[in-house]
């Protein structure tokens, strides 16, 4: 009894080998590039040429999307949110890895089963010398079994913190899978909004390369143009004709995976038409502290709850090459009749204990322990790993963006430059001053500059999702979006996350 007394002490006093878990906690830098860029991007006239103001610390809004202040858009992620089977897919694994984590807590209390059973059966005579004669006999059985595993080593417990791991794996999953659908459907939505722009210039151009076939044809007609000017024109206007289908195909297959993300398929999808200039160009940026990527980014989580169960699985390992201490008690009763099951002098008792240690496993045991502490090394380099690539992710969407306005500016002055070139060259074609290969590069130089300019208004804005999604998303401030499920027992542990 006294080894029962003490062996209970020590399962009970929190004692659990192998190493505990510490979050990681590097020194990071203050900033994420190698040189600190500027608190704002350049500003040039036109749509989407205003500068962005970087506040360096600032938090992200839980709807970061909300930024853009386009009603169309915000309704387009929140049926995604509530629609999207993918996202449905991960909220439901993280119940069940919580369930799952929930489940081990068993291991902390005493298993107890009961048994109730009949048995009947006859008695022969015939070896006592009186064939033919039998007596039929019969009794009630009834149990309740108990067994409980101390847990001296802490095994159960670092198995209920692997578990806990794992389900806080699926929880960063759920928010990254969150997190890539709100991006995606915001990237997406402006890439439809690009190509409509680009769409309607390029029939734009069609029309003006279409009344200037016109033009050159009656030139043709009162000899002031070449039978090559007329073929040249015809070719320019084949050209920009066939850029048009495959504008409207890039559409096409954009909008059948705006309408895959909201849940639904092509045919049934009812997108509404999205427009660049419907679209604001976020103007103040909330940019969060590399250290506060550690919190913010689901994929930095997601490898920190890989090692937290793979430093666990140490403990596992470690407490299998230990003595197993378990108790089983065994508390019945039997009778001829079920009425007198409980009736003095039928009862029946057992307690036992049972130390059990491994003596000889061939190794195996021990090369089980060197690969969990090989594995927690490992999953200790792939956080490392996610650390610098999630840092480069921020830091990457940083310079785009501050060369996303250079370039900018670069496509404005490029396309007012490129249409004064045309008209010019137009006039004086008309004039008889130039050539008509200059009116056909000036309009080749023309076309380029206004598609590219589209191009580049829509890298600004799209870059800028990027930088949200980045730096995390600002799930931890969503106040009225579906957060992931939780159980009730989070606190319960040490090594609970909070």
């Amino acid at each position: 009894m006294r080894l029962l007394l003490f062996i209970g002490g020590i399962s009970l006093s929190g004692c659990a080998v192998g190493p505990n878990f510490h979050r990681p906690s590097p020194a990071l830098p203050t900033h994420f590039t190698e040189k600190d860029l500027p608190d704002r991007t350049e500003s040039t006239s036109g749509k989407d040429g205003s500068s962005q103001h970087f506040r360096s610390g600032a938090d992200l809004p839980g709807q970061w999307w909300a930024l853009y202040h386009a009603p169309a858009l915000t309704r387009l992620v929140e049926i995604a949110i509530n629609n999207n089977p993918g996202l449905t897919a991960a909220r439901n694994a993280l119940r069940s890895a919580q369930e799952q984590a929930l489940a081990q807590y068993s291991g902390l209390l005493p298993g107890v089963t009961g048994t109730f059973s009949r048995t009947r059966g006859n008695f022969p005579f015939a070896s006592s010398g009186e064939p033919g004669l039998e007596e039929s006999f019969g009794y009630y059985d009834a149990h309740l079994q108990l067994s409980y595993n101390f847990d001296v080593w802490g095994k159960t417990r670092r198995t209920i913190e692997q578990y806990r791991a794992a389900a806080d794996f699926q929880k960063a999953e759920f928010e990254a899978t969150l997190l890539t659908l709100t991006g995606n459907v915001v990237a997406t939505a402006i890439n439809i909004a690009s190509l409509n722009a680009q769409i309607a210039q390029q029939e734009k151009l069609v029309t003006i390369e279409k009344k200037y076939l016109v033009t050159v044809l009656r030139q043709f007609e009162l000899g002031g143009a070449t039978g090559s000017d007329v073929a040249l024109q015809r070719a320019q206007l084949a050209q920009q004709q066939a850029e048009l289908p495959l504008m409207r195909n890039q559409l096409a297959q954009a909008r059948h995976a705006l309408a895959a993300y909201l849940g639904t398929m092509p045919a049934l999808a009812q997108l509404p038409r999205l427009d660049l200039d419907a679209l604001t160009l976020p103007s103040n940026i909330p940019v969060s502290l590399p250290s506060s990527l550690l919190k913010q980014r689901p994929d930095l989580w997601q490898a920190e709850a890989n090692l937290h169960e793979a430093t666990a699985g140490v403990g596992i390992a470690v407490a299998n090459r230990l003595p197993k201490f378990t108790l089983t008690a065994d508390l019945g009763s039997q009778a001829a009749m079920a009425g007198d099951l409980m009736t003095p002098g039928n009862g029946l008792a057992t307690l036992a204990t049972q130390a059990l240690t491994p003596l000889f496993q061939g190794g195996a045991l021990l090369h089980q322990q060197r690969a969990a502490q090989a594995q927690m090394r490992q999953r200790a380099a792939q956080w490392q790993n996610t650390l610098l690539g999630a840092v480069k992710d921020v830091a990457n969407a940083l310079t785009q963006l501050k060369y996303d306005a250079v370039e900018l500016e670069a496509d404005v002055v490029r396309e007012q430059a490129a249409s004064r070139a045309l008209s010019l060259a137009q006039a004086q074609y008309q004039l008889g001053g130039v050539s008509y290969l200059t009116v056909l590069t000036s309009e080749t130089t023309y076309q380029s500059a206004v598609i590219a300019l589209v191009q580049a208004r829509a890298a600004r804005l799209s870059d800028t999702s990027a930088l949200f999604v980045a730096l995390g998303g600002g799930w931890w401030n969503r106040r009225d979006l579906p957060a992931a499920p939780d159980d009730a027992l989070r606190s319960l542990l040490p090594w609970s996350r909070s």
